[in-house]
């Protein structure tokens, strides 16, 4: 699982983003609206946590943005305002969830949790398959003809998004934002070791290969048809 979390003050924004991070829910943070709706747009989160009074772009034009590009992440919203025509308003538009600060932080990672599972288009891609390959999403279960091994975290979720992704190459910056988050300091060597890794797990594949396109990214094919 990983949030968004669109909130400008910063000293609620960073000692919430470490509780998060402590349940084992990593949180990517950005400081206002409109870096919160770019960031939201790349459609990789399993929750948007959203104040409405945010600089630039306010809370609820974000989401109506979103919803407007068919964008479901589940939202939060997280305000100081706390009137029926405010929560009515942010439902309105397609918000899923309202907490008013002062908030508990356990019952924002108990709602945190409930959205995430509420996701709609996360549940038809529990099991997505690319040729002989199979990969058990929520279990990280990958099964090449009879063998099947878990993969580690950060790999099988680099090959969820090649297998999803497998009409286009994936540039190395996508995979670090997606994978590592916006915080991370993991150098674009970490996604070739990681790429390396996965490359031997699925050596076992008759007709599968991750190529790389120098200075682009890398790329699921089926070698069966390569000339």
């Amino acid at each position: 699982m990983r949030v968004l979390l669109v909130e400008d003050e910063k000293g609620i924004a960073q000692p919430l983003s470490k509780l998060l991070e402590k349940s084992n829910i990593p949180a990517d943070v950005v400081y206002d609206g409109l870096s919160g709706y770019m960031q939201a747009r790349k459609n990789i989160y399993d929750v948007i946590i959203l104040d409405i009074m945010l600089p630039e772009m306010d809370g609820l034009t974000v989401l109506k943005k979103l919803r407007d590009e068919n964008i479901l992440t589940p939202v939060l919203f997280l305000t100081a305002k706390d009137t029926i025509d405010d929560k009515v308003k942010g439902f309105d538009i397609g918000g899923d969830d309202y907490l008013t600060k002062p908030f508990s932080t356990k019952e924002l990672i108990a709602r945190v949790k409930a959205l995430a599972r509420r996701r709609p288009d996360m549940l038809e891609s529990e099991i997505i398959t690319f040729k002989d390959i199979t990969l058990d999403v929520n279990n990280a279960l990958l099964t090449i003809g009879d063998h099947s091994e878990i993969l580690p975290a950060k790999e099988a979720r680099i090959l969820e998004i090649l297998i999803k992704n497998s009409q286009r190459v994936v540039s190395k910056e996508f995979l670090l934002d997606t994978v590592w988050g916006l915080e991370t300091e993991a150098m674009d060597n970490t996604v070739e070791i990681y790429i390396h890794y996965l490359r031997k797990k699925i050596e076992k594949s008759q007709f599968v290969k991750i190529i790389t396109q120098r200075g682009l990214g890398y790329r699921i094919q089926d070698i069966s048809n390569a000339e």
